[in-house]
């Protein structure tokens, strides 16, 4: 017997707003009954569980204990650079000259994520 993990909750002050952000960070729909003021909203991923954004009354505090990890289709520093665009904000660089490394990011509502190395970067520095 197994548990199978059905969505990965993300508490926020704007379930919505957060979802919608999140939504074009991943290219995927939200959840279509999800409507603005909404105190629960999904974001439908391709594969696995969805993104589920539940409005809570207390503000973030503290370093996440569990992130999302994104591995971009472009080159790392491009997707980077498109989220930081989105709204996103830059919490920590760990690039390296050779190219390896990541970058840890803040969604608008400052929960942690990590951009890793897409393919092609990986293909780039590994050869």
């Amino acid at each position: 017997m197994v548990s199978v993990v059905q969505n990965v909750a993300i508490d926020c002050a704007d379930a919505y707003q957060l979802a919608r952000f999140w939504s074009t960070v991943t290219g995927r729909p939200l959840d279509p009954d999800c409507r603005p003021g909404d105190r629960e909203t999904q974001v439908l991923l391709a594969e696995g569980p969805v993104l589920y954004f539940n409005q809570v009354p207390e503000a973030k505090q503290g370093k996440n204990r569990i992130h999302l990890c994104l591995r971009a289709e472009t080159s790392r520093d491009q997707e980077v650079e498109r989220l930081l665009g989105l709204g996103a904000g830059l919490v920590a660089d760990h690039r390296r000259p050779d190219g390896s490394g990541w970058a840890v990011l803040a969604d608008p509502e400052g929960n942690e994520f990590c951009v890793l190395r897409s393919a092609s970067d990986r293909a780039a520095t590994d050869s």
